[in-house]
């Protein structure tokens, strides 16, 4: 669904399991942390909000969005934890640059989550302007990293639910 349709922090909180037992990892990009450090912000006080104890939200950051999928790779090899959230940012420019960045990471996170055992949730904008960028970092879209901490809670239900 079209951002410019759907403002990415409503959401019905009814609708969210409690997130108390559940571990985290986030990894997020230092490129445009004015846009990366909100996206984050969000996540974490979503978390938070249904639940989700300090302890149990492990933040690591890499240089850029590129590196999400490694990072992403190593926590869930080197960590104990039910999710990653991968934020970044990639702002097109007036090279191809951004069709390569975007891509990549876009492919490794798919791979991660097509092979891994816990999911991997996409927390990656991609926008033309910085204001675009802006928007959707607590702007007047919301903030993609309250969906993303939705989903990653989400997504832990849905893999505890097949295991019970």
């Amino acid at each position: 669904m079209a951002t410019a349709y759907h403002n990415l922090s409503e959401y019905d909180f009814n609708s969210v399991p409690n997130a108390e037992a559940m571990k985290f990892g986030i990894v997020v990009s230092e490129w445009n942390f004015n846009i990366t450090g909100a996206l984050l912000k969000g996540a974490v006080d979503t978390l938070k909000k249904h639940g989700a104890k300090d302890e149990n939200i492990l933040v690591k950051t890499v240089p850029g969005s590129f590196e999400l999928t490694f990072g992403a790779n190593q926590m869930m090899e080197n960590c104990d934890i039910d999710a990653i959230i991968a934020i970044g940012c990639v702002i097109k420019g007036d090279t191809p640059h951004f069709d390569y960045v975007c891509m990549g990471a876009t492919q490794g996170i798919t791979e991660l989550n097509a092979t891994g055992d816990i999911p991997v949730i996409y927390g990656l904008i991609t926008t033309n302007t910085m204001e675009q960028a802006e928007d959707r970092a607590g702007g007047k879209l919301g903030n993609k990293g309250d969906e993303c901490a939705i989903s990653a809670i989400k997504m832990i239900d849905f893999v505890w639910s097949l295991n019970k």
